[in-house]
């Protein structure tokens, strides 16, 4: 009998669960690192266990018996159907598990199941879609380096080619260009050692930076303003006829709205909850049906 249900927001940088029991009553929240599937499948279900442990804690409970818990995730890597097939497999003993892409849980969690669109900006990028008829569809989330434009790895990764250019002389650089450099080696030979090593995760930690930096540096204000018009390009994909309110969501969403076009300003709307919200809409809607 299925007792608890835990809702999964699991990305490249990071992991977060919420916990409620069957009748809807709250339990706790939880983080852990990331569990993203590119990171690997036992690392993933080692993440969600290690935030699922937190939440019961945090509700003052020790965890109960798998088979008593149903658990919805919205992972990234989902994509990739050998992965997510390897994941579900993997089940270490829950009662129920339903797996999803992290925007998919988000979109259901943003409109509460009703249709409408997010982007989703964050370690990575992507936009969807629910449509009146119950379809959905997907912009982006091609994954870093290849996509995931206006994501914290595509802004890290443009901050440190800009020290690059710095380094060699074939660019000006500022305060911007030495922050970056100081948060990757400082110098050429261990921001290349910091290069060879760097994930997904690495470059989406530069972010920050970017961001502190925009209002005092051109090249940092002109990578978020170029973040603000491939925002607005994922969103006139996804909609076209521009009749469905957006959601922005993920840790960079708020802080990119002040580079965005003015009339895509106009259809934004704050989400009504978020993927680990989704997530449980998901696993609830499996079990319930």
């Amino acid at each position: 009998m299925i007792e608890f249900f835990i809702g999964v927001d699991g990305g490249g940088s990071g992991t977060r669960v919420r916990i409620e029991r069957s009748n809807g009553v709250p339990v706790g929240e939880g983080d852990s690192g990331p569990s993203g599937l590119l990171h690997g499948i036992r690392n993933a279900w080692n993440s969600v266990e290690d935030a699922a442990a937190k939440a019961f804690k945090a509700g003052g409970l020790d965890v109960p018996p798998r088979a008593t818990i149903a658990i919805g995730l919205g992972l990234a890597g989902v994509h990739n159907p050998q992965w997510a097939a390897n994941f579900v497999e993997a089940n270490p003993g829950y009662g129920a598990v339903a797996l999803e892409t992290d925007a998919y849980t988000t979109l259901l969690g943003a409109h509460s199941g009703q249709p409408g669109a997010i982007i989703a900006l964050g370690t990575g990028s992507v936009g969807e879609i629910l449509l009146p008829d119950g379809t959905r569809r997907e912009v982006g989330g091609w994954g870093f380096p290849a996509g995931d434009e206006a994501s914290g790895a595509w802004m890290g990764l443009s901050a440190i080619n800009h020290v690059q250019q710095v380094l060699d002389g074939r660019v000006q650089g500022g305060a911007f260009a030495i922050a970056v450099a100081v948060a990757c080696g400082g110098e050429r030979h261990a921001i290349q050692v910091w290069l060879a090593n760097a994930t997904q995760t690495s470059y989406a930690k530069l972010a920050p930076i970017v961001l502190q930096h925009a209002n005092n540096d051109p090249t940092a204000r002109e990578i978020l303003l170029e973040a603000g018009r491939q925002v607005d390009l994922i969103a006139s994909a996804l909609d076209p006829e521009r009749k469905l309110p957006i959601a922005l969501c993920g840790g960079l969403g708020e802080p990119l709205r002040a580079y965005l076009p003015v009339d895509l300003l106009t259809r934004i709307v704050a989400p009504q909850g978020d993927s680990a919200a989704g997530a449980l809409r998901l696993i609830r809607t499996k079990t319930e049906a």
